[in-house]
């Protein structure tokens, strides 16, 4: 009997985060700002043809019912097509090219996305990775009739994600983190979701092999696609290394 064939994985790197701080509510939820605690499972490894990365977010609003012990998660797959090929795909600046295949699921609210599009992997210098992703924004929501957010229609999301190391004197750190922007669209009532930006970029302090210490600061301009709703917040971070 021939098994297929089994591949091992080339690096992996699995996260605990505790982030804490005070975060806006878009207005559609009462406005206002609630404090947050937010514990992250974050996983990223790579294989013969590619890699993966997801992670998941539970959210636990100190004084909202926005938010209130909610779970989020968004999960992507990347086939490098030059380890597929065994060729150089890129030219200039860009070292590879992918086909992403991403999906975003929130547990209260209903929410569905799936996000199929290309990855354009960079050479910067000093950078462990950083890719640009272009990738279509595909809902798939339940909708109000089954009790979740309002369903809408489809877009684009461009992502930059990376990770920059760095040391001062023997301390070492590391700037890492994504950018976003995902264009506007219609709700299933007809109303405007605003194109919105969004950047969390995080500075760690590697204070141990197992753990660091640092801040993630978010920007949220037009926070899910609420206009009267931007955001600039530091929080507290704390992140254990598996």
């Amino acid at each position: 009997m021939l098994l297929p064939p089994v591949y091992a994985l080339e690096w992996s790197r699995t996260e605990l985060h505790l982030q804490y701080g005070n975060l806006a509510v878009p207005t559609f939820a009462g406005g206002g700002d609630a404090y947050h605690l937010i514990y992250t499972v974050q996983h990223a490894s790579g294989w013969q043809y590619g890699d993966n990365y997801f992670f998941v977010d539970t959210l636990d609003a100190q004084n909202s019912e926005f938010q209130d012990f909610d779970v989020y998660g968004e999960w992507y797959a990347n086939l490098s097509l030059g380890k597929i090929t065994g060729r150089k795909i890129g030219a200039g600046i860009v070292s590879d090219v992918g086909v992403i295949l991403g999906f975003n699921w929130a547990r209260e609210p209903g929410i569905k996305k799936y996000l199929p599009g290309l990855r354009l992997s960079l050479d910067l210098g000093g950078f462990t990775f950083a890719n640009l992703d272009c990738t279509a924004y595909l809902d798939d929501s339940e909708g109000v009739s089954s009790g979740g957010a309002p369903s809408e229609g489809d877009s684009f999301m461009i992502d930059f994600n990376f990770m920059r190391p760095f040391k001062i004197g023997e301390a070492s750190f590391s700037l890492e983190g994504h950018a976003e922007y995902i264009g506007g669209r219609k709700n299933e009532f007809g109303g405007i979701v605003e194109p919105w930006v969004l950047a969390q970029p995080q500075l760690r302090w590697n204070a141990h092999e197992r753990f660091a210490l640092g801040i993630e600061y978010q920007f949220w301009m037009n926070k899910l696609g609420d206009r009267a709703t931007d955001e600039s917040v530091v929080q507290a971070l704390f992140v254990w290394k598996f």
